[in-house]
């Protein structure tokens, strides 16, 4: 059954118009009314039956029924933080992350980092990208939507989350080439509670952090660990941490 994003509120018996995204994926898939979709709201409550009543020129209408209570979410709440990489990358990125079930995602410029943002065009590239969390979510059958925060620079975002963090349960991690870092899946394994706390999972642009950004981050307490003995891509690196984390 087709499944469609719509953000909350809404309860079930109400009739509402759906999203333009959704409604225009409705009329692609020529659906009609009294034809049954699937709706979720993003928050990872669950799923519920929507019946079509009504099909408009650029308008889909629904009435929301019975609510399932289907959880598809990884037990670790993983965090990216990543220096965006260039070109479409960051795109397919947000997507992967998204499928293997993502927390959320910080967009951040470094040193080395090639794509340079803000003002509106950094608002239109977070909409953009949150759009694309959304369709992925929708894909893989994900009913939590994973936020992707506004751009900051990698010294913003750190000096904002030694503030924020006051859970002494998170874990903080940064990817590493340094000699004598630990294996991310030993990290995991001493940390035996890993699946039940928030991990961020700090990682560089093409190029990699710089040693004063490394430096930074070590400061503030994060762990540094390595995914082993190959250079990977800075998007692949990203992927890596989150799929080790989330299964090893």
């Amino acid at each position: 059954m087709p499944r469609f994003y719509c953000p909350p509120p809404w309860e079930i018996g109400t009739v509402l118009d759906l999203p333009a995204s959704a409604a225009r994926h409705v009329q692609v898939l020529r659906l009609q009314p009294n034809d049954t979709i699937t709706l979720f709201d993003g928050t990872g409550a669950g799923e519920w039956d929507a019946t079509i009543t009504h099909m408009g020129r650029s308008t889909v209408q629904v009435r929301i029924g019975a609510c399932h209570a289907i959880n598809r979410e990884p037990a670790a709440q993983v965090h990216l933080a990543v220096g965006m990489p260039a070109n479409e990358r960051m795109d397919w990125l947000i997507e992967k992350a998204t499928e293997l079930g993502v927390t959320s995602i910080q967009p951040l410029m470094t040193e080395r980092t090639v794509l340079r943002l803000s003002g509106e065009r950094a608002e239109k590239k977070v909409a953009h990208w949150q759009s694309i969390a959304i369709a992925a979510c929708e894909q893989c059958g994900g009913n939590r939507v994973p936020t992707i925060h506004p751009v900051q620079t990698l010294a913003q975002w750190l000096q904002k989350s030694e503030k924020a963090d006051s859970d002494s349960d998170a874990v903080r991690l940064i990817l590493s080439l340094a000699e004598g870092t630990q294996s991310l899946h030993a990290i995991k394994n001493h940390k035996n509670d890993s699946t039940l706390c928030s991990t961020t999972v700090l990682s560089g642009p093409e190029g990699g952090l710089s040693p004063t950004e490394e430096a930074a981050a070590l400061e503030r307490g994060f762990i540094p660990v390595t995914l082993g003995a190959r250079v990977l891509r800075a998007e692949t690196a990203a992927l890596a941490a989150l799929v080790g984390w989330v299964t090893c």
